[in-house]
C-alpha cells in the first residue's frame, strides 16, 4: 500500500512538474517524423496480463515489434530525435501514465513484451510475474539490455528478494545517476 501511494504520489507530482517539457518532446517527435508521437507497445503486468504500455515514439513507423535487442540493426530504425530520447531515457516519461493507472509501478522489473515468451516463462517459474513492473529497476541499473535474458531474471529475482521502500529509493538513485550521464541509451 505504501508503494502504490508512493508511486501515485511521484508520478503525478512529476507530470505535473514536467507537462512543458512533455509538450516540448511531444512537438519534437512529430516535427521529427512521420507518425504519432506516442507509441503503445502490448506488455506483460502483474499476474502475467497483458496492458499497453506508452512511450514517446523513437522509431520508425514499420519497426519490427520485438525487443530492441533482438534487432539486426536498429539504428537503421532509430529516429534523429528518438536517438536523444533514448539516450536520456526521456522516452519512458509517458509510462507515468501508467503509474498513475496502476499497470506500472515506479520500481519493478521492466514489463516483458507480449512476445517475449523466453523471459515470461523464466519470470513465471521464479514468481516474478506477482511483482508490478517498473518504469526502472534493479536489471535496468545493472546492464539493461546489455546483459543476457538470465542475468535479467536473477537480477529481477534479487530484488524480489531484497524489496523494500530503501532498496526501492536506491534503484531510483541510481537511475538518476545514469540518466543524468546519458548511459540509457539502448541501440
Amino acid at each position: 500500500m505504501l508503494k502504490r501511494s508512493f508511486d501515485f504520489f511521484m508520478a503525478g507530482i512529476f507530470m505535473i512538474l514536467c507537462w512543458p517539457l512533455l509538450l516540448f518532446v511531444a512537438i519534437l517527435v512529430k516535427v521529427d517524423s512521420k507518425g504519432p508521437v506516442f507509441f503503445t507497445q502490448r506488455r506483460i503486468g502483474k499476474g502475467d496480463k497483458e496492458f499497453l504500455m506508452y512511450k514517446f515514439r523513437t522509431m520508425a513507423l514499420g519497426t519490427p515489434e520485438v525487443a530492441t535487442d533482438q534487432l539486426t540493426n536498429s539504428a537503421q530504425y532509430i529516429t534523429g530525435v528518438g536517438y536523444y530520447l533514448r539516450k536520456f531515457s526521456i522516452d519512458e516519461l509517458p509510462q507515468l501514465i501508467n503509474i498513475l493507472k496502476g499497470d506500472m509501478s515506479i520500481v519493478g522489473p521492466r514489463p516483458a513484451l507480449y512476445n517475449q515468451h523466453d523471459l515470461r516463462w523464466e519470470r513465471n517459474k521464479r514468481g516474478l510475474s506477482e511483482l508490478t513492473p517498473g518504469l526502472t529497476g534493479w536489471a535496468q541499473v545493472n546492464g539493461r539490455d546489455d546483459i543476457s535474458l538470465e542475468d535479467k531474471v536473477r537480477l529481477d529475482a534479487e530484488y524480489l528478494t531484497n524489496k523494500s521502500f530503501l532498496f526501492d529509493l536506491r534503484i531510483i538513485g541510481m537511475t538518476m545517476f545514469h540518466v543524468a550521464e546519458g548511459s540509457g541509451e539502448r541501440r
